[in-house]
């Protein structure tokens, strides 16, 4: 897997809406993908029989790219889509699609494990090229960055002790609720707040915001859907007791007009992996299925 090297940023508050975040301190890791490319000289003539390899080609990007190695951002505790396994490696749904998209493409990275909101924060200043996170596509995101095409759908869902008697959200009048800062979470749990009459306590790590739920000190959090069931599904003394809320798309960011080249291979190794059905092979690896 990657090698794991030590990094530490600066943690940064996003304002517009996002699906993760969570302490922004991690350990950083280089990860040298595969760098061995398909033949880009095939001829380019349009084929039009039925028959035809649909896959996509790696973008000719070779004047971009050559010898460079991109920094890639990403979160420290967004399971199942980045956190650390118990050999001390980071993997997830995340990091397995970008290695296998940086292999399909034939280009280098080197992973920065910091947080989400640090992670953002490099990318802004121009430390990082992308940002890979669970990020959600946003109208607001899109004014700031550009976004890869969407590799998983996601909502907000809210989580009770296991033991809880709270099924609906009028039950929350008067009590405290659990949310990551500058999370999708967050922003819809302020959103019905006065609505349901409870106040909100923000956290900047997942566990953390667990734990506050499971000692009863917050009444439920709210987090995104898929990350609520694959913490329940590990033993996690949580409950779901409502439908997730539809909420948006994750997608692979670099700052906006910056690397155009990188979210043009990130697509085109995308739409290559879910042809191939390497991509529902990671995401059946992390999250279960009938």
């Amino acid at each position: 897997m990657k090698k794991l090297t030590a990094l530490s940023l600066a943690a940064a508050m996003m304002l517009s809406l996002t699906a993760c975040g969570n302490s922004d301190s991690g350990n950083a890791g280089t990860t040298d993908a595969n760098t061995t490319n398909a033949d880009t000289s095939a001829d380019t003539t349009a084929n039009t029989d039925a028959a035809a390899d649909t896959t996509a080609a790696p973008a000719d990007t070779s004047a971009d790219t050559e010898g460079k190695v991109y920094v890639i951002a990403t979160d420290t505790t967004f399971a199942p889509f980045e956190f650390e396994n118990e050999n001390g490696e980071m993997v997830g749904i995340d990091l397995d699609l970008l290695a296998a998209i940086a292999e399909d493409q034939g280009f280098e990275y080197e992973l920065q494990v910091v947080g989400f909101s640090a992670a953002v924060t490099a990318m802004e200043t121009g430390e990082a090229d992308g940002v890979i996170a669970g990020m959600s596509i946003t109208e607001a995101r899109e004014e700031l960055y550009d976004f890869s095409e969407p590799y998983y759908d996601s909502g907000v869902g809210m989580a009770v002790a296991a033991d809880s008697d709270i099924a609906s959200y009028e039950d929350l009048a008067g009590l405290q609720v659990a949310a990551k800062i500058a999370t999708e979470g967050c922003t819809f749990a302020e959103s019905i707040a006065d609505e349901y009459g409870f106040t909100i306590t923000q956290f900047e790590d997942s566990a953390t915001m667990y734990q506050d739920v499971l000692s009863g000190t917050s009444a439920a959090c709210f987090d995104d859907y898929p990350v609520l069931g694959y913490e329940i599904s590990r033993g996690t003394a949580l409950a779901l007791p409502l439908d997730m809320e539809r909420g948006s798309s994750y997608g692979f960011a670099t700052l906006k007009g910056e690397n155009p080249e990188l979210v043009e291979m990130f697509n085109a190794g995308l739409a290559n992996l879910k042809a191939s059905g390497k991509y529902d092979e990671i995401l059946n690896t992390y999250i279960a299925t009938e």
